[in-house]
C-alpha cells in the first residue's frame, strides 16, 4: 500500500474496499464470464439452434457454478491466457472452453461467444459493474440524506441570522437551511435511480448480421432480450452500432456529478458555519488540529469531502463528455476511459464517508446564534416596510432605508420608529413584539414538509 501511485489503492484503500467487487479487473472478468455463460445457456435453450443442444439440469448447474465460484485466482488464469492472446475478451472465451473441456459440454464449446463481438460482452459487463457500483454508493447517499434530515428536525426551531451576499439578511432556522440540502440530495438520488442501464447483444455493427447468417429463422431480438433483461436485469437497446452508445452512462455520471456538487455546497456551508462558531466540533482524544496551534479543531472532514467530490466530478465529467462520442461504428477511445469508472465512484465514496464523519462531530452553539441575532435588529426593516405597504403609508421602503442603512440599529430604534406609524393596533403590536429571533416565517413548518 505504501508504494501505491493512486490514493485509492494506498491511503484510502480501506475506505473503498467494497468497490473492488464492482470495478476491479477481477470484477470485470467475473462479469465477462457471467455474460458469456448466460449467452451460451440462452443459445442452448433456443429450439431454432439444434446444433447448440439443450443442456441437462446438471450441465446447466455446472455452467452456472463457473460464474458463482469465480474467484480472483480464476481471474488470474484468464490474465495468463491474455498474456498469450493479447486480447482480453478472447482470453475469456478460451478460459471457458478450458473449463468445459473433457465434460459432456465440450461438444458445444464453439457456441461460446457465438456471433458476438467483444463489445457485446464488454458493454453488458460494464453495465453490471455500474449497477453494482451504484448499489455500493446508494446506502452512503441515503445515510447523508437521513443524517441531514435528522439534524433539520432537531434544529427546526433554532433561529439563525441568514446571509445573502455575505450580509445580514432575514432570519431563518438552522433546521430549515439543512432541510434544503436534504431535499436537493433526495431529488438527485431519485434522478440517479431513474437512469435506465442499457445493454446490447447484436453483433459487430448492431444489426445481428452474423446471427441471421447462421440461423435466419431465430427471433434474435427476443432471444437477446431474454439474456439482457431477464437474466442480467438490464434494458435492451436495439439502436446501436458496434458499441452501445453510452448515452445512459453520461446521464448517470451527470446525475452523480449533480449529487456531488450539492454535497460540495453543503460541505462549504457547514465549513462556514463552523468558522462563524454556529457549530462547534466534538474533539476526538488523540487527534491534533494543527502542528503548531494546540487550540485548533479544524473542519478537515468537510474539507476532505469537498476535495474528493471535486476529483470524482472531474472524472465523471470527462466520462459523460467522452463516452457518447465514437468515430463511425466504433473506435477504441472509450476502452481505456471506461476502466476509470471506479475512480469516480471511489472518490465519491471517500467524500461521502468524510461528510458523515464530520456530521457526527457537529455540536450547535445556540448562544452564538442568539448573540448574532440580537446584534442584527436591522433585519426587521423588511417586515416593518411590508406592513407599512399594507397600511398604504407612502414610501415605506425609502423610510426604512434612511433609518437603517449604514446606521447602528437596536431594539429601541425599532420600537421608537414603529410607535410613530399609523397602523392597525394588531399590526403595530405584532411588530413591537417581533425580534430578529422570532422573525422566521414558516421555517419550522417547511422542515416538517420534508418527507
Amino acid at each position: 500500500m505504501i508504494t501505491a501511485i493512486s490514493p485509492l489503492d494506498g491511503r484510502y484503500a480501506s475506505k473503498v474496499a467494497e468497490l473492488t467487487e464492482c470495478f476491479s479487473e477481477y470484477a470485470l472478468l467475473r462479469n465477462r464470464v457471467k455474460v458469456e455463460v448466460f449467452w451460451l445457456l440462452a443459445l442452448c435453450d433456443e429450439p431454432g439452434i439444434p446444433e447448440c443442444r439443450a443442456v441437462t439440469p446438471g450441465e446447466e448447474q455446472f455452467l452456472r457454478d463457473i460464474v458463482d465460484r469465480f474467484t480472483p485466482a480464476e481471474a488470474e488464469k484468464i490474465k495468463a491466457i491474455e498474456a498469450i492472446t493479447n486480447h482480453d475478451v478472447k482470453a475469456v472465451e478460451y478460459y471457458l472452453k478450458e473449463q468445459i473441456a473433457g465434460s459432456s459440454l465440450e461438444n458445444i464449446s464453439e457456441f461460446i461467444h457465438f456471433a458476438c463481438t467483444s463489445e457485446d460482452i464488454n458493454n453488458l459487463s460494464h453495465a453490471l459493474m455500474l449497477r453494482d457500483g451504484l448499489d455500493a454508493l446508494l446506502p452512503l447517499q441515503n445515510d447523508i440524506i437521513e443524517g441531514i434530515h435528522k439534524l433539520a428536525l432537531q434544529f427546526k426551531d433554532v433561529s439563525m441570522l441568514a446571509r445573502t451576499h455575505g450580509q445580514t439578511a432575514s432570519p431563518t432556522t438552522i433546521g430549515k437551511e439543512l432541510a434544503v440540502f436534504a431535499a436537493r440530495l433526495k431529488k438527485q438520488t431519485s434522478n440517479i435511480a431513474k437512469v435506465e442501464i442499457l445493454g446490447k447483444l447484436n453483433g459487430a455493427v448492431g444489426n445481428f448480421n452474423a446471427h441471421v447468417s447462421a440461423y435466419p429463422r431465430v427471433d434474435w431480438v427476443a432471444l437477446t432480450k431474454g439474456v439482457i433483461e431477464t437474466e442480467l436485469g438490464l434494458t435492451q437497446n436495439l439502436f446501436t452500432t458496434q458499441i452501445e452508445p453510452h448515452d445512459y452512462m453520461a446521464e448517470m455520471f451527470d446525475a452523480l456529478t449533480r449529487w456531488n456538487t450539492i454535497l460540495t455546497d453543503f460541505n462549504r456551508d457547514i465549513w462556514t458555519y463552523i468558522s462563524m462558531a454556529y457549530f462547534g466540533q466534538r474533539t476526538v482524544k488523540g487527534e491534533v488540529g494543527s502542528s503548531t496551534m494546540p487550540h485548533k479543531v479544524n473542519p478537515i472532514d468537510f474539507e476532505n469531502s469537498e476535495g474528493n467530490c471535486g476529483l470524482a466530478n472531474s472524472i465523471f465529467s470527462h466520462l459523460s463528455q467522452k463516452l457518447p462520442i465514437s468515430r463511425l461504428q466504433r473506435d477504441l477511445t472509450d476502452s481505456t476511459v471506461l476502466r476509470n469508472m471506479g475512480v469516480g465512484f471511489g472518490y465519491s465514496m471517500i467524500a461521502y464517508r468524510s461528510t458523515l464523519k464530520g456530521m457526527g462531530k457537529l455540536k450547535l452553539n445556540e448562544q452564538k446564534l442568539a448573540l448574532d441575532l440580537d446584534h442584527a435588529w436591522e433585519v426587521l426593516a423588511e417586515p416593518i416596510q411590508t406592513v407599512m405597504r399594507k397600511a398604504g403609508i407612502e414610501k415605506p421602503y425609502e423610510k426604512l432605508k434612511e433609518l437603517t442603512r449604514g446606521n447602528v440599529i437596536d431594539r429601541d430604534t425599532i420600537r421608537i420608529f414603529v410607535e410613530t406609524l399609523e397602523l392597525a393596533a394588531e399590526d403595530k403590536q405584532r411588530l413591537l413584539e417581533m425580534t430578529p429571533a422570532s422573525y422566521i416565517g414558516l421555517a419550522p413548518q417547511i422542515v416538517d414538509w420534508l418527507k
